[in-house]
């Protein structure tokens, strides 16, 4: 269906109750010129008459009549776009909403049309109706009622209003078609710049569980991501009929029970779901002196299989899984919104204030502290580290006992579930349910810059020069590519110096994907697999540990027939990679990527060098290129010892409308933590730009604690 471009004389009107008004006519003098799609609007001085009389008629329906493009007059139904009649509030602070649609509808919460926005806010209501954006403003100067007509701005054109009565209504029109258009505003001074509720930078999970949630709450949302497809680190590409998982092929947080199965959650608010096959375990251990330690699904089956090899240690083990079912119980009885948001907080104390107690008790402490006070034997205590290792890339006293709970436990309550398909199937998912929402996302979209006017962030430049615009902006890239490099100079402020003298920059990966012959590996083989050979010292060290995925075991459809994938990844540090030219970089990977296989093939897999058929190295600035990671790191690691979680920053940041999401935010690395980490970020987001409600008051008094207990990290 075409549209023609010239909008000159829209007519609405409709009957209703006597408790409404009538419309009786919008009526657009000259012309305006409106593109869709990849074009944009023009509006060249324009006067928009508005005219409303009560109505006495009965009956509930609301008849929308017609609209007038050019010289054409159209039925409104079936079409993909419409007007948005933004929140009129002339006198009083009561709000009622009417919503009408295709043809007829009754009191609802909007007028549901589509997606291309005239709004008018009462100048004398600013703090509840406009948003926050110092001089850029999308409506402005616009009082409804009196005697005289009021002059509204739409970007820089006026549109005069005659006098009228909206009864306190609040007029919003909307689109639920998942057509991508290029839905654009005009915005004073900005020359036809896009304007959003929220804009995402990158397409990681909590970016995109941020800006789905946020979109399901009504917000108007806008990722951007620099690669083709969405899902960052839990991506996937694809290679000679193999598909690969970018990152880790162990999900957590994907279940079917509980509050902690955030991934659900996620695809589930916007109307998605995903196959998945249950993993057996979670993970087989392979350590110094031929300790191996099989993770079972089963709780108790583990438990049996860790106290048989350690049987001095039973008490010791009970006790110190125990504390951690116990943190993992209080949260997910909970109710996961932003512990920024103080009305959240006291209602989730109040319902539920033994659970919340205990979680403040462990906030400060680390796994190590707690395993020690139950454990004494080296190599159990070394045991730990492990599995606080393949959570934070750090040993269990540098990882926060709460982080560890969440994994140590989940892994059993929901057990690890690998989705059909492949890892990247959750983000294809996610930004899908985000567009069906009527939101956005826009591949090749590398965001350069965050523009700040008068402390405030108001939006994003690209490495082509678009700018867009939104009330806020929630980086998901790192804290150091945010404050570093999409932020310079005077726009970083100060309270970031904290974070950077408590936490450093984790390593980065060598990732090595191969295709191999099926028949290399043996029956029954596990699908993840953690390996150190002959020394605990080495666990940190660059290339000391291999982590190691087969995904095929659970999904022989990511690889062609009779092949499986072997995905390896093991730390390594960007500053081994820098300063090479290109023949020694490529002879460096290979000499490097055929150590670490032989490694495999002498404790696993015999004959595993001759059964490749395929193979990819990728290094940490392979990460750094495709995934924007600043020197291709995973996240913060702290400096020292810390005290718990209370070091690591939230989602706000010391930059009025900018938010923060993802690994190096609170709670910190791995996929269950970054999806509530968008949950988080999303509830506060919502709160400030009026979805949910907020206390300013306590909001202020709470982010000052928090900011103080950060102090104490």
């Amino acid at each position: 269906m075409s549209l023609p471009h010239s909008l000159s004389m829209p007519e609405l009107g409709f009957t209703s109750s006597p408790a409404s008004m009538h419309i009786s006519q919008l009526t657009s003098h000259h012309h305006c010129s409106t593109q869709l799609g990849t074009l944009r609007p023009r509006i060249q001085e324009n006067r928009f008459q508005l005219i409303l009389s009560q109505h006495g008629s009965q009956g509930n329906g609301h008849n929308l009549c017609e609209l007038k493009f050019g010289s054409q007059n159209s039925q409104l139904l079936g079409y993909v776009y419409s007007v948005q009649l933004g929140t009129i509030r002339p006198r009083s602070q009561k709000h009622r909403k009417l919503s009408f649609g295709h043809g007829r509808t009754s009191f609802l919460n909007d007028y549901k049309l589509s997606e291309l926005n005239l709004g008018f806010y009462d100048t004398r209501e600013p703090d509840t109706l406009r948003p926050k954006v110092p001089k850029r403003k999308l409506i402005q100067g616009c009082h409804l009622g009196g005697s005289n007509s009021s002059k509204c701005r739409h970007g820089s054109v006026q549109l005069g209003l005659s006098e009228v009565n909206f009864r306190n209504l609040n007029f919003v029109v909307r689109s639920s078609s998942s057509l991508s258009v290029d839905k654009v505003v005009e915005r004073e001074g900005g020359g036809g710049k896009s304007y959003y509720d929220a804009i995402v930078i990158g397409s990681g999970i909590g970016g995109l569980v941020a800006a789905t949630q946020l979109a399901v709450k009504g917000a108007r949302v806008l990722v951007l991501e620099k690669y083709v497809i969405p899902g960052g680190s839990s991506g996937y590409y694809q290679r000679d009929g193999y598909t690969f998982d970018v990152g880790s092929s162990v999900m957590f947080g994907f279940s079917d029970k509980g509050n902690l199965n955030l991934i659900t959650q996620a695809l589930a608010a916007v109307g998605c779901e995903m196959q998945v096959i249950p993993d057996p375990t979670t993970v087989h251990y392979h350590l110094p002196n031929n300790l191996s330690v099989l993770v079972h699904r089963e709780y108790s089956e583990f438990i049996a299989e860790l106290t048989g090899k350690f049987p001095h240690e039973k008490e010791g083990i009970l006790k110190f899984y125990g504390e951690c079912w116990k943190i993992f119980n209080a949260l997910n009885s909970l109710e996961l919104k932003s512990l920024e948001e103080p009305i959240y907080l006291f209602g989730q104390f109040f319902q539920k204030p033994l659970e919340c107690l205990t979680l403040a008790y462990y906030l400060p402490q680390n796994a190590g502290d707690i395993a020690r006070k139950y454990i004494q034997d080296p190599q159990l205590l070394s045991f730990i580290d492990a599995e606080c290792f393949i959570v934070s890339t750090v040993k269990a006293l540098q990882t926060p006992m709460i982080n560890a709970s969440m994994v140590m436990c989940d892994r059993h309550y929901g057990g690890i579930n690998y989705p059909v398909g492949g890892v990247g199937g959750i983000a294809k998912s996610l930004a899908k349910g985000l567009v069906d929402q009527g939101s956005e996302i826009l591949y090749k979209a590398n965001v350069t810059s965050i523009i700040v006017d008068q402390g405030r962030a108001v939006g994003v430049r690209l490495s082509d020069r678009r700018e867009f615009f939104a009330k806020t902006i929630i980086s998901n890239a790192t804290r150091w590519n945010t404050f570093g490099t999409l932020l310079k100079g005077d726009d970083v402020p100060k309270e970031e110096e904290n974070f950077q003298k408590v936490y450093v920059k984790a390593p980065s990966f060598l990732s090595i994907h191969m295709g191999v012959k099926a028949e290399v590996l043996p029956p029954d083989t596990d699908c993840h697999h953690f390996v150190l050979e002959d020394d605990w010292t080495r666990l940190e060290e660059p290339y000391g540990s291999i982590f190691l995925s087969i995904p095929t075991v659970l999904d022989p459809s990511l690889a062609p027939e009779g092949r499986h994938i072997l995905h390896i990844f093991t730390t390594s540090s960007i500053e081994d990679w820098e300063g090479l030219s290109r023949k020694d970089y490529e002879a460096k990977k290979e000499i490097v990527a055929d150590e670490i296989i032989g490694r495999l093939e002498d404790k696993l897999f015999p004959g595993l060098k001759s059964s490749i058929v395929f193979k990819e190295v990728g290094t940490p600035k392979t990460h750094r290129r495709y995934l924007a990671r600043d020197k291709g790191t995973y996240g913060p690691i702290p400096r020292r010892t810390p005290k718990g979680l209370l070091g690591m920053p939230f989602n706000t940041t010391a930059i009025e409308g900018l938010y923060c999401v993802g690994d190096s935010c609170f709670p910190g690395q791995g996929v269950i933590a970054v999806s509530f980490s968008g949950v988080m970020c999303a509830h506060r987001v919502a709160a400030d730009i009026g979805l949910e409600k907020k206390s300013p008051v306590l909001d202020a008094a709470l982010l000052r604690l928090l900011g103080w207990l950060r102090t104490l990290a």
